[in-house]
């Protein structure tokens, strides 16, 4: 990792829990000073104290070294709201049901934005049975392919992980309104409305 606890957030992340600096040493067994030195600047919390650290702040140590916080608002799990994560070293697909903290091969992996799927990405839809077989002309070379197809509604999620060299097809049950997403290694997220 290329980053470290800093004192503004051990300080952000104490005042939004309602903790004084007494309270906060109390809970993981250092002293106030020893809190207070953190958020001024003038010392670092040890590597043994962030896991007890994060756990006395209500975060994730992931969420403690980057200073902020994760809420999911997203209470009713609303798949529509799903937010999609892509490592970069191995391809491996991450979906959250709402805003989260994603880490993969050592990387925090940013939530892909979805835009509209433009004309290079324009999906075909054909009824085959009780499904929907889903193509795109997109090329599918080592290095320039489509990484999944999805389709989300808002009390389902399929998704389907394509490699380089394979089609660039699948079949997907296609039931309800929802969204269709696909996923180009080199122009990231497209969504259409289906």
């Amino acid at each position: 990792m290329d980053s470290y606890v800093t004192g503004a957030a051990v300080k952000r992340l104490r005042e939004a829990r309602g903790l004084t600096q007494a309270e906060l040493a109390g809970k993981i067994d250092v002293s106030s000073k020893t809190v207070s030195k953190w958020e001024t600047g003038k010392g670092l919390p040890d590597i043994s104290l962030l896991e007890p650290l994060a756990a006395a702040l209500g975060v994730s140590v992931m969420e403690l070294m980057s200073g902020d916080a994760v809420t999911n608002r997203n209470r009713s799990a609303n798949m529509l709201r799903a937010r999609f994560y892509v490592c970069p070293i191995c391809g491996n697909v991450v979906h959250a049901m709402g805003e989260a903290v994603v880490s993969c091969c050592g990387v925090t992996l940013p939530a892909l934005d979805a835009e509209e799927a433009d004309e290079a990405h324009e999906l075909r839809i054909e009824a085959v049975e009780d499904e929907a077989y889903v193509t795109l002309d997109h090329p599918m070379t080592k290095t320039h392919y489509i990484s999944f197809l999805a389709y989300a509604t808002s009390d389902r999620l399929q998704l389907v992980k394509l490699y380089p060299e394979g089609p660039a097809a699948c079949r997907l049950r296609l039931q309800g309104h929802g969204y269709l997403y696909v996923c180009c290694n080199r122009h990231g997220l497209m969504k259409r409305r289906v």
